[in-house]
């Protein structure tokens, strides 16, 4: 069974800084896709940053400010979040895709809240 374990949200002023991780246990095969998603309230889920083999992915909102990172020895994934605003404000989502080739599966964290106030 699919876990993944997140941690790192919390308070922090505009301009600020914090740190998301997240590891992945259970799956057995290999993690093709590890990546970071947030939700506001009323709106849709939204890609920040995703990592693969062939490169990484942002936001065009978080570009120069947040940084993706992955460790495939320990199935884990990092969010360095700098330059906060206070529209960067969500629940912060880890999700991974893994999975045979013929049935891959998303999974997803249960979420951490970032708040950018002052």
């Amino acid at each position: 069974q699919v876990q993944l374990v997140e941690s790192g949200g919390g308070l922090v002023q505009p301009g600020g800084s914090l740190r998301l991780s997240c590891a992945a246990s259970g799956s057995r095969f290999s993690i093709l896709v590890m990546g970071w998603y947030r939700q506001t309230p009323g709106k849709q889920r939204e890609l920040v940053a995703s990592i693969t083999p062939g490169g990484t992915i942002y936001a065009d909102s978080v570009k120069g400010r947040f940084s993706i990172s992955r460790d495939n020895a320990r199935n884990t994934v990092d969010l360095q979040m700098n330059s906060l605003k206070p529209e960067d404000t969500a629940v912060y989502y880890c999700n991974i895709i893994t999975g045979p080739t013929v049935a891959r599966t998303a999974y997803w964290g249960q979420g951490t809240q970032v708040t950018v106030s002052s």
